[in-house]
């Protein structure tokens, strides 16, 4: 795949992410949905993940993990793995914050607060800030790099 082609990719991955935070910033800040804004906050770090991948010149990239992304980009993305610690975290927010049997009891409007939905909103922005400064300096590489 060209460059320019994987370069358009990543970006596409990466505006989706960029609007999946922003609806989970909403989604807490003015509705009051933690739960909401807690999985919207996962969704928008996988997909700025994912970018990553497409502007590498992946064809699919598959999973919903964003510890098993950061993991599997150590070996063209070490400062990418190396925030796994911190946005592994994320990963507890893809099924419990949908679906009551994802929880031991209770429902997920119950049980996520405004502190998770503002740590999940905050690890988001940094898989984004990472995604945003990685997809740039690919962009600035050699076409046919």
């Amino acid at each position: 795949m060209p460059a320019t082609d994987r370069i358009h990719e990543g970006l596409r991955w990466l505006r989706q992410a960029e609007e999946d935070l922003d609806a989970a910033e909403k989604s807490a800040s003015i509705l009051k949905k933690y739960y909401l804004s807690c999985f919207l906050a996962q969704q928008a770090a996988e997909k700025a993940l994912k970018a990553v991948f497409y502007a590498r010149g992946a064809l699919s990239v598959r999973g919903h993990s964003v510890a098993e992304l950061c993991t599997a980009a150590k070996d063209f993305d070490p400062e990418l793995a190396a925030m796994r610690p911190r946005l592994a975290k994320l990963d507890r927010y893809y099924i419990p914050t949908r679906y009551p049997n994802g929880l031991s009891g209770g429902h997920p409007f119950e049980v996520f607060d405004e502190r998770d939905a503002a740590d999940a909103v905050a690890l988001a922005g940094q898989a984004i800030e990472h995604a945003r400064n990685r997809i740039g300096q690919l962009a600035q590489q050699p076409k046919d790099a």
